[in-house]
């Protein structure tokens, strides 16, 4: 297996071990923050906490299960279990978006004054600045390194963060102006914001379980590639792409002179294979080698062809 390729699966996988320590942690605090104050905001915090309890496990589990390598029964490997694992994530948050209302509907028609605000606010915003770090480190190490399952976690997170922080205000709010009816309404609105970032979490995921193409800026740096390290060849077409997780599926149909060698048409895809994996790491491609004269289908890749004079590549 590839060296590289291991270290990042190495990495993706410790993260998400130590999301499971880290968000046990988070919610202990925020669960004490509500048991301090009786806050009803605070305690819808606290129960988003408890989802990103239970994401953590999830993912731990498929990030495992999805980096084993290709066997007879998954031939292009287990990459899509982490899709699986952020469609859970996203069901899990909306759930956690209904009890909440449910919890704060009641509180909206008999608000109660907090206990002990300053003492539970500074616990919750120790959880917060918690997240917010771990949250930034899970993004930019799920984006780096493909992990669909790491990267829906670290913005759930993030989205809890903003959360907390809006929560901080307000019930700062409630406290100053004496009007306990904020509580149980910035509870609500923790809620709508959830139920928002379920739907992207789930929506982002499930395109990826559809085999939806590569990103605009991606498929541009494969074109780009296929421009610039195509030289002998006559055309190509049919290119079409999806991405599983950290790797990235192309296939396209390489036209070629009817005269070229095997060898010389083997050559000119291995130099188009390197082009393509320099600018998407971990990509799998399927390069279809046809005689000129076929006929031209799908997606066209412009291309300047080098043939000599007898129409062989140079």
């Amino acid at each position: 297996m590839n060296t590289a390729l291991t270290r990042d699966r190495a990495i993706v996988e410790r993260l998400a071990f130590w999301g499971i320590p880290i968000s046990i942690g988070v919610m202990g605090l925020k669960m004490l923050a509500w048991w301090v104050t009786g806050s009803v905001a605070l305690l819808s915090d606290g129960m988003e906490s408890f989802v990103n309890v239970t994401a953590a496990f999830i993912a731990y589990f498929v990030i495992r299960y999805a980096q084993r390598p290709a066997d007879h029964d998954h031939q292009f490997g287990h990459h899509k279990a982490e899709y699986i694992s952020a469609v859970i994530e996203g069901v899990l948050i909306v759930v956690a978006a209904i009890l909440i209302i449910q919890e704060a509907w009641g509180a909206l028609f008999a608000p109660s004054v907090m206990e002990a605000p300053a003492l539970g606010l500074a616990i919750n915003a120790a959880a917060g600045v918690v997240n917010a770090i771990w949250a930034t480190i899970l993004i930019r190490v799920g984006t780096a390194h493909r992990s669909p399952a790491l990267t829906a976690d670290g913005h759930h997170i993030m989205s809890d963060v903003v959360t907390s922080a809006g929560v901080f205000v307000g019930l700062i709010l409630a406290v100053v102006t004496g009007y306990a009816i904020l509580d149980p309404l910035l509870a609500i609105l923790v809620a709508i914001n959830i139920l928002w970032q379920g739907y992207k979490v789930i929506s982002h995921s499930l395109g990826g379980l559809m085999d939806k193409a590569l990103e605009p800026e991606e498929e541009a740096a494969v074109r780009e590639a296929i421009t610039t390290h195509s030289e002998g060849a006559l055309n190509v077409h049919d290119l079409k792409s999806r991405r599983a997780g950290a790797v990235a599926f192309i296939d396209f149909h390489l036209v070629v002179p009817a005269s070229m060698s095997v060898g010389q048409a083997h050559d000119i895809c291995d130099r188009l294979e390197d082009a393509i994996k320099e600018v998407i790491p971990g990509a799998t491609l399927a390069i279809h080698v046809e005689p000129e004269g076929e006929r031209v289908h799908g997606q066209k890749v412009e291309i300047e062809a080098h043939i000599s004079a007898e129409g062989i590549a140079k």
